[in-house]
């Protein structure tokens, strides 16, 4: 790949979704000084970050601080920017990127703060040269216009898709290094922390289902056959890709690998369980989408595609369907939230 799309820290950056992860990065860029620009369709949300009597607020125990900043619609938005950071639900990748190319400069660059495979929707359509892979386990959550709460610091990593340590990447992890997360790292394997999450992220949406939050519900011990279910299918999936899936914050891949043991698989969900605990964000936001916000959750983009690319190697992910299957019975209104719906996964 080339290296012409390095930038330098005082080129203005788009934010494109100001929710959650978007706007808690943006607000720590815009206090450190980088010159940002924010994006959201939410138009309440897009007016109070630009008014300088409202702004936006990042609120809870982590970093409280507020900010204002220019904000616009998708269809209001001018210019172009060779720094554009992708910060919408999974499955609205495919429309912002589409939406958001005409603002990207020929040597810029679209950063991918998601959760799921988002860098195989957005590199067909920018270009594989222009896109840079990122994975997130920080916790936040848009609690209405101007107002996102940040309830807890988690891995964040940067890699090149083709794993090159770039300019432009050392430039990007020296920036979000010293404006947002000291612990930010750069890596080589960005896809093995991509899969990793997708291992933790099926746990999450099957928390989802239910009424406890992530760390009570991780504690259930009656559900360790179904931890173990969910990590094992994603992480064979991901070894079939050719893709060796990487730990964080406590979820060890290699405890849900073939071979493992039931007391492996135990000692990764208590770390687990460990992070969360003090976590000011005790829901994730999957259960936010379902029960708070009434709106479709990001599950056939995120979670879905373990079973279907699992399908291709022959491997099949019975857990992973039936979560799907659950959470689109949830979206539809059909399924109530009760703690039942993981132990119903438990059956056969």
């Amino acid at each position: 790949m080339t290296n012409a799309a390095a930038a330098v820290d005082g080129d203005p950056i788009l934010v494109w979704g100001a929710g959650a992860i978007g706007g808690t990065v943006g607000a720590a860029l815009v206090r450190a000084g980088q010159p940002v620009t924010f994006v959201d369709i939410e138009t309440n949300h897009v007016a109070a970050i630009a008014d300088p009597s409202r702004g936006l607020s990042i609120e809870g125990p982590v970093d409280p601080h507020r900010i204002t900043a220019p904000a616009f619609t998708p269809e209001a938005v001018q210019g172009t920017y060779r720094r554009i950071f992708l910060c919408v639900k999974a499955h609205h990748t495919e429309a912002a990127t589409r939406a958001l190319l005409p603002h990207l400069a020929e040597d810029g660059y679209v950063l991918s703060l998601q959760n799921g495979l988002n860098e195989t929707i957005i590199a067909p359509i920018v270009g594989r040269e222009r896109t840079i892979g990122c994975f997130v386990n920080f916790s936040a959550d848009w609690h209405g216009p101007g107002q996102i709460m940040y309830g807890g610091r988690g891995a964040l990593v940067l890699g090149e898709l083709d794993g090159t340590t770039t300019p432009r990447l050392t430039a990007l992890h020296a920036l979000l290094a010293t404006a947002f997360e000291p612990n930010a790292i750069i890596t080589p394997t960005i896809w093995g922390y991509l899969w990793g999450k997708l291992g933790y992220g099926a746990m999450l949406f099957a928390q989802a289902l239910g009424e406890k939050g992530i760390a009570d519900c991780l504690a259930r011990p009656e559900l360790l056959p179904l931890w173990r279910a969910l990590g094992a299918e994603a992480i064979a999936v991901a070894r079939a890709e050719g893709v060796t899936p990487l730990g964080f914050n406590g979820f060890e891949p290699a405890a849900f690998s073939p071979g493992a043991t039931e007391a492996q698989a135990a000692a990764s969900v208590a770390a687990m369980v460990e992070f969360n605990r003090p976590n000011a964000k005790t829901h994730s936001g999957v259960w936010r989408d379902l029960w708070v916000r009434h709106r479709r959750t990001e599950i056939d983009v995120q979670i879905a595609p373990i079973a279907t690319i699992g399908a291709t190697h022959g491997i099949d992910c019975p857990s992973v369907r039936r979560l799907v299957t659950l959470m689109h019975e949830c979206e539809a209104g059909t399924r109530p939230m009760s703690d039942a719906n993981l132990t119903e996964m438990l059956s056969p």
